[in-house]
């Protein structure tokens, strides 16, 4: 079962993809992760990341891809994995497809968590964060027993400025300029199935586990 995880940021996207990682026992993969292993391990995929990295650059898509496609041959991943966060756009995913397609192999499942942005803007902005022991709150979802105050330490609690309506919107727009266009590749590929994220965390993975077992 190979599955590639699509939504916006604050879909809920990374949770679902560690759920299914778990339920199926296979690899949930982040490209951030591949990253860190490579240049802990030295490797020479690793190292050339390393370069561009050290610049302030994005890596380029085909090394990338090449970090990915490593990564799915492990004997780990024999019976599937889960790609979260990559790929991002459109040249990676044909990137990623052609090398795919070289090893006679294909993904099973794109899924892609639905939220729209007026829910995961209130959803983020209602975030809270203690500076000083890291607990974090939810004023709707998971409010802490005194208002504004961390239950864990007593500290004031604050709102991140990644959490800020402005903030998140301006994420949301770069998803949408970059990363929406997977959506309509993917459905061309015939491999796309929608998930309405509104739902609490159970019952969106209910959803997953019909459609992956449809």
């Amino acid at each position: 079962m190979k599955i590639v995880m699509l939504g916006a940021p604050g879909a809920g996207k990374g949770t679902q993809a560690i759920k299914i990682a778990e339920k199926y026992n296979i690899p949930h993969i982040s490209t951030g992760d591949i990253f860190r292993a490579n240049l802990k391990a030295g490797t020479e995929l690793g190292l050339k990341a390393k370069v561009y990295m050290d610049q302030g650059l994005l890596v380029p898509d085909e090394l990338t891809t090449g970090l990915v496609v490593d990564r799915i041959q492990q004997e780990d991943c024999k019976n599937g994995y889960v790609l979260d966060g990559f790929p991002r756009t459109i040249p990676q995913a044909e990137c990623l497809t052609a090398a795919l397609n070289d090893l006679n192999d294909a993904l099973d499942f794109a899924l892609n968590i639905d939220v729209p942005d007026e829910n995961i803007v209130n959803r983020m902005s209602g975030r809270r964060a203690c500076p000083k022991c890291g607990a974090t709150y939810h004023i709707a979802y998971a409010a802490p027993k005194k208002e504004g105050i961390c239950d864990s330490c007593g500290e004031t609690l604050i709102q991140r400025d990644d959490d800020k309506p402005e903030t998140v919107q301006k994420r949301l727009d770069v998803y949408h300029a970059q990363t929406q266009p997977l959506i309509d590749y993917y459905e061309n590929e015939g491999i796309l199935k929608n998930v309405d994220g509104t739902k609490n965390l159970d019952e969106v993975f209910a959803q997953i586990i019909e459609v992956l077992e449809a």
